[in-house]
């Protein structure tokens, strides 16, 4: 493992508005161990940054899967924010950003990530790594250069890296909006169609269907469409809060990510979430509302889009989900990444869903309402919501049933 060998965890433990070393990341071989300090342990307030990953105990701990303990994992920056890290590398002078190690791309990536967690070289000073004031047409076109292989201006390399740790692979940033913190999710050079609109659709209508979502707002730069998504992991009082994903809650890593499923999951909530009845209502809502608009991208690691939750010491709540996005598709037939039942069904068809309704502890009434009143919305509201977004008669014609109300989402149903 090439890279930096040390790194130092910093929290935002609940209620307080500035970090605290929580401890030390060091690697040791092909793995990444982590150990809590004793000033940490010795606090009236601490709080494991994960269980059962990580306990508060004293020693090195390994991680129970993967490379880095999944807690870990969560607030390292998601594939676009490696490219932009190997962007500034590149500007720099610094063409050699193959195999970083986790703990280098940890400490490159910005501090206003995701979560409640960041990572400094020192165990005694924080020193956040600013953004800047970078506008909102800044940095959609460093986004833009970033996708174009062009190295950025040290100016403006900041403010993208702190959208290091989002999720996905598409451009974004991460900025101030006012008295509030928001996600900018840009348009991508390589569009054939209007993905950003499409993405504000969907947030727009499940938040009409009574799911809970973060607010969007569609807004324009460089002639570009951009999607404003609150950021529901900051305290208004400066505060933030920790959040993990499906994947780390599951137990799994990116190797064994494949068979995590929403059935596991199911489990999970029933014996560890906070208001499990009306989390599995949700989660069977947002499994139904990504198949009749289309989004089949629901892998585990989709950090805090449909299915991460906040981590409070003790219990899990699921968060709002805020990623989702119909994806591109030409023909009917398709299938969810998670399945939904326990016998492996993972087909995009609802009438699946009902078939494993009381795996989320719904009968099958129940589930049929969850779902006409989502296709009732749809129907009712498409017109006003694709005029909010000024999508154009052809986009419309793209979008409807292609992936919105696609037929084999509602077939034999």
């Amino acid at each position: 493992m090439e890279g930096q060998a040390t790194a130092y965890v910093w929290v935002w433990l609940p209620g307080e508005t500035d970090p605290v070393v929580a401890g030390r990341l060091d690697t040791a071989g092909t793995i990444v161990t982590f150990a809590y300090g004793q000033s940490f342990l010795e606090r009236h307030d601490r709080m494991a940054l994960y269980l059962p990953e990580l306990p508060l105990q004293s020693g090195p701990q390994q991680p129970l899967v993967g490379e880095v303990a999944g807690c870990i994992a969560d607030a390292g920056p998601d594939a676009w924010g490696r490219r932009v890290i190997e962007n500034r590398r590149t500007s720099q002078g610094t063409p050699e950003f193959t195999d970083l190690g986790v703990l280098s791309y940890l400490l490159e990536s910005g501090s206003d990530r995701i979560g409640a967690l960041d990572f400094q070289t020192s165990p005694s000073t924080y020193v956040p790594r600013e953004s800047g004031d970078a506008t909102l047409t800044e940095l959609a076109e460093s986004a833009e250069r970033v996708e174009n292989g062009i190295p950025l201006s040290m100016q403006l390399d900041w403010a993208l890296l702190h959208a290091s740790s989002v999720g996905g692979a598409r451009p974004k940033a991460l900025l101030a909006d006012g008295a509030s913190r928001v996600i900018a999710k840009f348009s991508s050079t390589t569009d054939t169609y209007p993905v950003v609109k499409g993405e504000y659709v969907a947030m727009e209508l499940a938040r009409r269907s009574g799911l809970d979502v973060a607010t969007v707002e569609l807004v324009q730069a460089l002639d570009k469409d951009v999607l404003l998504i609150d950021r529901f992991d900051r305290v208004a009082t400066g505060g933030r809060r920790s959040m993990v994903s499906a994947l780390t809650i599951l137990g799994l890593d990116e190797m064994t990510g494949r068979y995590a499923s929403y059935a596991d999951l199911a489990d999970v909530v029933r014996a560890r979430f906070t208001s499990s009845e009306r989390t599995l209502r949700e989660v069977f809502s947002r499994i139904t509302f990504n198949i009749l608009c289309g989004n089949n991208d629901d892998h585990a690691r989709n950090h805090a889009r449909n299915h991460a939750a906040f981590w409070d010491g003790s219990a899990l709540t699921l968060t709002p989900a805020y990623d989702i996005c119909p994806q591109p598709r030409s023909g009917q037939e398709t299938a969810q990444i998670m399945a939904i039942g326990r016998d492996g069904y993972r087909m995009s068809q609802v009438v699946g869903c009902v078939a494993h309704a009381s795996t989320y502890l719904l009968t099958s009434r129940e589930a049929r309402s969850i779902i006409d009143h989502q296709i009732d919305v749809i129907h009712s509201n498409w017109n006003d919501v694709c005029n909010s977004a000024a999508l154009t008669e052809v986009d419309r014609a793209r979008f409807w049933g292609r992936q919105f109300l696609n037929p084999y989402a509602t077939y034999d149903y």
